[in-house]
């Protein structure tokens, strides 16, 4: 079982920058943790991923160069710094923690229970 809360977010205007954080809890032990985004209306989808040691990492390429994840195993937390933000990454963020690296929501069995980001124009 793992146990995740996220933290962090809230309205920015376009350009700026915010910084999500997901306490984790449980067997965090070799978990890749990832963000997913969901916005009104549309399908879950993926945002980043890091391993547990933190040498692996993937982007989604709508989001790559301005987002970055990091994960901090001490603090049993992973960060996920949005930088020139824009009204399209308006959408609620969700942890997700898995013990292999996947990309579909549908296979990730813990979840946080999400933060609102909203981008004002």
């Amino acid at each position: 079982q793992v146990q995740l809360e996220e933290s962090g977010g809230g309205l920015v205007q376009a350009g700026g920058s915010l910084r999500l954080s997901c306490a984790a809890s449980g067997r965090t032990f070799s978990t890749y943790l990832s963000w997913f985004r969901q916005a009104p209306g549309k399908e879950r989808e993926f945002v980043a991923t890091i391993s547990w040691s933190g040498g692996t990492v993937f982007y989604a390429d709508i989001v790559k160069g301005r987002f970055s994840i990091f994960r901090d195993n001490a603090k049993n937390t992973v960060y996920l710094h949005m930088s020139a933000l824009k009204p399209e990454d308006t959408a609620a963020y969700y942890c997700a923690a898995t013990y292999e690296f996947r990309r579909d929501p549908n296979e990730y069995r813990y979840w946080g229970q999400g933060t609102q980001v909203t981008v004002s124009s």
